[in-house]
């Protein structure tokens, strides 16, 4: 059960189901829509999609695959964007993701593709159309105990939207790293705190003034979160001996969590969850690991302990692990957003 993206061709998946931007007659179209009848054979689907028509904005139906590589199609009709009906398109567009995914559920498809919904010529602003599509299936895979895996498959990068603000942040950050084996190479110009104190420092400079109390009081404050960190710390990874899924499972209990607010959170799929948690010695990959320390919400210095006790560590000359260090530094958690960051800049997603 997991989110990810992926660039292809939605035809071509071979996902369980693959979901087709359909007009409300389910009439052959262009773009995805064309696409996915050439795949699957003009006319065979052209018959099915009739005997289903009309189809309201925001509901969708099933057909067989015919011969595309999947099981199944499902016909989505999201709504024609319209800006001053925004707040109607936009449930009429998360619905069109629901109501795909409970017909996948119901016809017992693991997996399922989709494109990105009503962003073609329908108009829907694409930042937008991406925002709802996250929430739906993030709101869908949280309420369901179906173990399904959904893919939001784009034609390529430059079509996948992000923030032009956190873009441009990113962007200095990255910008002294070379590509290297397809990762990344060595950084000169991206610095990281080490600490609480100097976090602070970034977020609350005071200038000289020669007030020394201001100086005495900011040095206090360092020094209290210091020692709050190195308690909390102290904690949770003091057990230097400790096998990875021990310390993992102790800060689970630590926080109060449950099981499946953790691999949900983190993208994982509930088998490799248990896998992590019953079989001995067992490792999971970098990225799982970074997956769960996201959904725990680890500071820096935990999280750099917690890699450590599975045999890794963030490294200031990789892209991906500077990607990933930014979101921990700066206390964002959202994995899915993480993760449209990681696609777009053409790292490896967190998750499953």
């Amino acid at each position: 059960m997991s989110l990810n993206f992926k660039l292809g061709d939605i035809a071509k998946q071979k996902t369980h189901a693959i979901v087709n931007a359909a007009k409300q007659s389910l009439a052959m179209g262009g773009g995805v829509c064309g696409a996915i009848f050439r795949e699957a054979g003009i006319s065979e689907l052209t018959e099915a999609c009739r005997r289903l028509t009309p189809v309201e904005t925001g509901d969708a139906v099933i057909t067989p695959g015919f011969n595309t590589c999947a099981k199944h199609i499902i016909h989505a009709v999201g709504p024609v964007y319209e800006a001053d009906k925004d707040d109607i398109c936009e449930k009429q567009l998360y619905s069109a993701y629901i109501n795909s995914l409970r017909l996948a559920e119901q016809n017992g498809c693991e997996s399922i593709s989709f494109p990105l919904l009503s962003a073609g010529i329908f108009g829907y602003p694409k930042q937008k159309a991406l925002d709802i599509a996250v929430k739906a299936v993030r709101d869908y895979l949280n309420e369901t105990s179906s173990d399904i895996d959904v893919v939001l498959v784009f034609r390529s990068l430059d079509s996948f939207p992000i923030e032009s603000d956190l873009k441009t942040e990113l962007d200095n950050c990255l910008s002294g790293i070379e590509p290297v084996d397809g990762m990344a190479g060595a950084s000169q110009s991206f610095m990281f705190s080490d600490n609480a104190c100097s976090r602070f420092s970034q977020k609350a400079s005071i200038p000289f003034s020669g007030k020394h109390q201001r100086i005495d009081d900011c040095e206090a404050l360092c020094e209290a979160a210091l020692e709050e960190q190195e308690d909390i710390g102290n904690e949770l990874f003091n057990r230097m001996d400790e096998p990875f899924s021990d310390s993992l499972l102790r800060i689970i209990d630590t926080k109060g969590l449950k099981d499946s607010d953790v691999y949900k959170k983190a993208n994982i799929d509930r088998r490799l969850f248990s896998k992590i948690r019953t079989q001995d010695g067992y490792t999971p990959s970098k990225r799982t690991v970074l997956a769960l320390i996201i959904a725990l919400e680890l500071n820096l210095d935990e999280a750099s302990a917690l890699l450590e006790k599975a045999g890794y560590a963030l490294s200031h000359s990789r892209k991906f692990d500077v990607i990933v260090q930014y979101f921990i530094e700066n206390g964002l958690y959202d994995i899915f957003q993480i993760n449209e960051v990681l696609f777009k800049y053409d790292q490896p997603l967190l998750g499953s």
